[in-house]
């Protein structure tokens, strides 16, 4: 009996990680949100930012990749070095530099809940790129495409309609300083923009590391990589528009922790782990706790920041999470590892395989928490039983 307990216990704690896993990484995207807003209101320049960050994220994986993954390490064909050129841009450069300035116009707390349309986009481009199935008969499919409409129309009205303020942590004598409406609802409307672009840039970062993985399955190596290219591409965007060599100067500050916080948890043990993630559950899993950040920043922004929050930022916040909870209610209707998708010509497991016999391009699939044909070292995996 005891033992019977045991393994329940056993089993129960393992089909949890991914989802403890997931959940605590959107309260280190919560902290990173904060931080990163005051260092940019420090003077911190938004193209410098992810530069340090990945520099950061590089010192702090690499010692691990290079020693727990040194007999398993893959070899890196120029189709695989290829796409890590193409990860280090899109969410290092582009996601990150868009985000960063999005927020600036806006707040920290309605830059996360623009979060809040990546699990939409990342099905919508899942489905493009042949990773999601879709039947339109069924109703589970339904749900996944009705809740992608919601959580769009979502988007869009935070997009365009801003609403009155609503008082609910805001203290007085603390608002941020504002110009002339106009030009305060133009940069409202140009940073939604840019928010909204940023989702895009990371949805396909998530879409291109399911395939990377597929060729490449050492996920520390991969991290550490990803975080080189995106520093050194990064690097040269900053030299090219930021010509005012002051700001590359950071102090015992916010401007210090920002990059620090930013680069070990946002970075560095982020992309570890949703690529290990994304390799038993699918990018779609990956993205569909990100609402939880809206809520953490939200409360974190109106009481440490003095952040004001808009009407409009509460419905489009809401319809989202309603459009993203009808996806995630979809996906949960799948049986397990029968969301194929076709690479290749051969058909794949939504969980993305874990490459292991050369003589197969599909190995065995097991449920989270059971060891896997891998190259990958199972003791440093999410999936392993405790």
């Amino acid at each position: 009996m005891g033992d019977q307990n045991l393994k329940r216990a056993t089993s129960l704690v393992t089909k949890l990680k991914p989802y403890l896993a997931m959940v605590s990484l959107q309260f280190g995207y919560a902290g990173m949100y904060v931080i990163s807003l005051v260092s940019l209101k420090h003077g911190m320049s938004h193209f410098v930012l992810p530069v340090y960050r990945h520099a950061v994220a590089t010192l702090v994986i690499a010692p691990f990749a290079l020693i727990l993954e040194r007999k398993t390490r893959p070899k890196l064909t120029i189709s695989t070095f290829l796409k890590i050129m193409v990860l280090g841009f899109l969410e290092p450069v582009l996601d990150q530099n868009l985000y960063y300035l999005g927020m600036q116009y806006t707040s920290a707390t309605f830059a996360s809940a623009t979060v809040n349309a990546l699990p939409a986009i990342t099905f919508v481009m899942a489905v493009i790129f042949r990773l999601e199935k879709i039947k339109i008969k069924e109703v589970p499919s339904q749900a996944k495409i009705i809740g992608t409409t919601v959580a769009v129309a979502g988007a869009m009205v935070m997009t365009l309609y801003k609403g009155p303020i609503l008082d609910i942590f805001t203290r007085t004598g603390h608002h941020h300083k504002t110009g002339s409406s106009s030009s305060v609802d133009k940069n409202w409307v140009t940073g939604t923009l840019m928010l909204l672009s940023s989702c895009f840039g990371w949805a396909g970062f998530f879409i291109l590391q399911a395939f990377t993985l597929k060729q490449y399955p050492a996920e520390l190596s991969l991290t550490t990589l990803i975080c080189i290219t995106g520093m050194l591409e990064g690097a040269a965007v900053a030299l090219i528009f930021e010509r005012d060599m002051s700001s590359w100067i950071v102090g015992w500050d916010s401007r210090l922790l920002a990059p620090v916080y930013s680069g070990i948890v946002c970075s560095g043990i982020a992309y570890y782990i949703q690529g290990v993630v994304i390799k038993e559950r699918g990018p779609v899993f990956v993205t569909a706790f990100s609402p939880l950040i809206m809520i953490i920043t939200a409360g974190l922004g109106a009481i440490v920041l003095s952040e004001q929050i808009h009407l409009g930022s509460v419905i489009g916040a809401i319809l989202i999470v309603i459009g993203l909870y009808s996806v995630v209610w979809g996906k949960s209707k799948d049986p397990l590892g029968s969301d194929s998708s076709v690479v290749n010509g051969k058909a794949m497991a939504h969980e993305l395989p874990i490459v292991g016999n050369p003589k197969s391009d599909i190995v065995e699939h097991k449920p989270f928490g059971t060891a896997a044909k891998s190259q990958v070292p199972s003791k440093f995996s999410l999936s392993e039983s405790p």
